[in-house]
């Protein structure tokens, strides 16, 4: 993908900005309006400080988290003040982007941007995305046997389809994300190459041949990225691999802060919901609107209203506010700011992220 300010910059637009916002609001005003006559709100007036200070916590520990990797992923290339803002720029990208896309390739350009090579800056997405799956395929076996099994939402019998058929799309999207996980991790770390191969043999096909180019293109990224991480030493992956599992448990856990702030829950009840978060994210993995919007709101009772009732949409409101519209937010003030300091005074420049010319070259 080509990428420069002026198509970065129409990825920010107020009307892609505004899009997210209006639909999950839309999605939390109708249920509010649907719900109204049995909405009890006597828990606002019961919260607890103490778990309320958590979820601020937690969203801090979680971002400073995602700093301190950047930085030290990138081998402490980037100093503490562009950590931030590269930081909150991927947010914001994640924000106003389709969940199935991502913020990756916004990732790239902005790290290319700060004067890293585009070898280096896809290396290192690439290394965060792999630490991030690794996480999770690691993880879900460890919530299983913890939980015993009982991830899924309890549903109604007449709903037994629906949960069943949640589990068959998890258990695939594991399978997916595992198989994924260990062959960017093979191509990275071991034989590039070969997996350079794999993407091309199976984009040699009639049905798939329209993603060869793509194919082409991702599998020189890939040798691309594993020859500037040759001889990383042993600390720089247990950095990444440590790093990523505090910010995702941060991640994860910011949920179990806001319902125990209106409710009283065990310490099962936290290990059930903060197990059923790693479904819930899958949901919005693959949601098709920037940032997962409306889709996040309308299955959030479904994993977790159990365990609220009838304050369920309320806590969607403030679950949506601290973990999406905050960083819409954040990324308003951060993006502009970025851009001068990155383009100067001529920002008009064409400077594009483009991996045609290196694609020819490396192959």
């Amino acid at each position: 993908m080509d990428l420069n300010r002026k198509k970065l910059l129409s990825y920010f637009t107020p009307q892609r900005i505004l899009i997210p916002v209006v639909i999950g609001l839309a999605a939390i005003g109708y249920m509010f309006y649907r719900d109204s006559a049995e909405m009890d709100l006597s828990p606002l007036y019961n919260a607890k400080p103490f778990w309320i200070i958590m979820t601020f916590v937690v969203l801090l520990v979680r971002d400073l988290g995602y700093i301190y990797r950047i930085r030290y992923v990138t081998e402490k290339y980037l100093n503490w003040r562009k950590s931030v803002e590269v930081i909150m720029l991927w947010e914001f990208a994640s924000c106003v982007m389709p969940s199935v896309v991502g913020g990756s390739t916004v990732a790239a350009f902005i790290l290319n941007k700060e004067g890293l090579s585009l070898g280096k800056s896809l290396a290192y997405v690439m290394v965060t995305a792999m630490m991030d799956n690794l996480y999770f395929i690691i993880a879900v076996p460890l919530v299983f046997l913890l939980t015993a099994g009982n991830i899924f939402p309890e549903v109604s019998a007449m709903e037994f389809s629906v949960t069943q058929s949640l589990e068959i799309a998890f258990g695939i999207s594991y399978l997916l994300i595992a198989f994924y996980a260990f062959l960017m991790a093979y191509g990275l770390l071991i034989n590039p190459v070969a997996v350079k191969r794999i993407f091309l043999r199976a984009t040699s096909y009639k049905l798939t041949r329209r993603w060869r180019a793509s194919a082409y293109k991702n599998g020189n990224e890939l040798v691309w990225a594993s020859q500037q991480l040759k001889g990383s030493t042993f600390g720089y992956w247990a950095n990444a691999a440590l790093s990523t599992a505090f910010v995702w448990t941060a991640r994860y856990f910011v949920i179990n802060c806001l319902i125990a702030a209106f409710t009283d829950i065990s310490f099962h009840d936290h290990v059930l919901i903060f197990s059923r978060n790693m479904v819930y994210k899958i949901v919005l993995l693959v949601a098709v609107t920037p940032g997962g919007a409306g889709i996040a709101e309308v299955a959030f009772p479904t994993f977790f209203g159990q365990f609220l009732g009838r304050f369920t949409t309320v806590i969607i409101l403030l679950y949506r506010v601290v973990t999406y519209y905050l960083y819409l937010i954040l990324g308003s003030y951060f993006l502009p700011r970025w851009v001068l300091r990155v383009f100067g005074e001529h920002p008009e420049e064409e400077e594009s992220l483009s991996l045609a010319p290196v694609s020819e070259k490396r192959d």
